[in-house]
């Protein structure tokens, strides 16, 4: 064994490296950071980055302001093109939301200062709000 280098399971592999090698993150330190905060949960617990994955685990991702639901059906320790990396899952994520369904957030322009009663109003109208609706 090449010093510094973590003795591993047959088999198993870190769940920030799996997540990054199948390309649901696009960096390393992405999907590590995802663990850290939280965002990421190993068979329903939450995993620290070095947490180790099988075949057979589910994978629950929040990342990107969508859920990504997988179970693992192959261990990869180095990333891998798209092709080989679908077949290393099983996506179980329901389905993105159309754009439509998207909420628009509307855009004022830099410096023209805060937004007066009149133009609240406007713009909770545009986002389909009626006067007493506030989000929680």
């Amino acid at each position: 064994m090449v010093s510094g280098e973590a003795p591993q399971a047959e088999g198993s592999v870190r769940v920030d490296s799996w997540i990054w090698s199948v390309r649901l993150t696009k960096t390393r330190s992405q999907a590590a950071a995802a663990c850290r905060a939280g965002h990421v949960r190993v068979n329903g617990d939450r995993a620290k980055p070095a947490q180790t994955v099988h075949v057979g685990d589910e994978v629950r991702l929040r990342h990107g302001g969508r859920d990504r639901i997988v179970v693992v059906s192959r261990i990869v320790k180095k990333r891998v093109g798209p092709p080989v990396a679908a077949e290393c899952f099983v996506d179980n994520s329901p389905p993105p939301p159309p754009r439509e369904a998207v909420i628009q957030v509307p855009v004022r322009d830099r410096g023209t200062g805060r937004p007066t009663k009149r133009d609240r109003r406007e713009m909770e109208r545009l986002q389909g709000r009626g006067p007493g609706d506030h989000p929680a």
